[in-house]
């Protein structure tokens, strides 16, 4: 039942034209997921694939294996209550590979995966010159249709073509087509600096099935903006890759500074308490169960 409550609750927020969109922000374990709910204004969590396997210090290239992606979404989702969008890739392969994924997922309490149109294995969209290839129109409608038939979670169809360079046309183009195989929302991204090619897009968008836009290359615009300039087509902005880009600037910051000081003493006042750690920890919740069934 929590399951299908997060799913319609993410639903909801697709249907809602507000002053903004929804903000889904990324996590990639279950702390950086609790910090997220903690922030008490997201919409969503955001199982960024690109997080997580740069927590593991590997590329993002459909490294990281998918038990270890399907096991870190399902622990973000057990410790906090927002909607989890689970960042898929291709779908781990085929129509086929994504069809035994899908009843995993859904099992993981997912409201909602994304699936995109690139080859596996994939390579990061905004990595210079990666490998942008493309699968056919007519492939991933089958993936769209798998993952729709095989699962109650929302499909959110990623399209690459602005990424790999094939123009607007192409972009609309497969953009539709994977709105006739049932996808709930359609992510279009591009990397360039600006947000012209988005907005361009967006204004040509001729569907009222929402758009989901990931803002990492062109981060100008603010929320209001985007739905101002969309017009409201676009209800989700996902911030693509915040948390691990804060913890490994902090990290550093605080290694050096205990390096050169030759102590830890002036970084104490800079970072989290220890009790603090504890909250997060759910350390109240064990000493209830403590009190409640150890023996004293």
């Amino acid at each position: 039942m929590a399951a299908l409550r997060r799913i319609e609750a993410l639903r909801e927020k697709l249907r809602t034209l507000g002053l903004r969109p929804a903000v889904a922000m990324a996590a990639h374990n279950p702390l950086s997921a609790k910090l997220v709910a903690e922030a008490a204004g997201f919409d969503a969590i955001w199982a960024s694939g690109f997080e997580l396997s740069a927590s593991y210090a590997v590329p993002d290239a459909s490294i990281i294996s998918p038990s270890t992606h399907l096991e870190m979404t399902r622990a973000m989702g057990e410790v906090q209550s927002l909607p989890i969008i689970a960042d898929l890739d291709t779908g781990f392969g085929n129509a086929v590979n994504l069809a035994y994924a899908i009843p995993k997922y859904e099992a993981a309490g997912v409201a909602a995966i994304v699936i995109e149109d690139k080859t596996f294995p994939k390579d990061s969209s905004l990595r210079v010159d990666g490998r942008q290839s493309l699968v056919s129109i007519p492939e991933f409608q089958g993936k769209i249709t798998a993952a729709k038939n095989l699962g109650s979670m929302l499909v959110f169809a990623r399209t690459e073509a602005l990424i790999a360079g094939l123009g607007q046309a192409e972009a609309l183009k497969r953009g539709l087509a994977y709105v006739e195989a049932g996808a709930d929302a359609i992510l279009i991204h591009s990397k360039q600096k600006t947000p012209d090619e988005i907005l361009e897009f967006c204004r040509a968008w001729p569907n009222k099935v929402p758009l989901i836009i990931v803002p990492t290359s062109y981060p100008q615009l603010s929320f209001e903006e985007i739905s101002t300039l969309t017009q409201g087509k676009v209800r989700l902005v996902i911030c693509g890759n915040h948390s691990i880009r804060t913890i490994t600037t902090a990290l550093r910051r605080t290694f050096k500074q205990i390096l050169q000081e030759g102590g830890i003493a002036g970084v104490e006042s800079e970072i989290a308490p220890v009790r603090d750690v504890f909250n997060l920890q759910g350390d109240a919740g064990m000493k209830e169960l403590e009190d409640k069934y150890l023996l004293k």
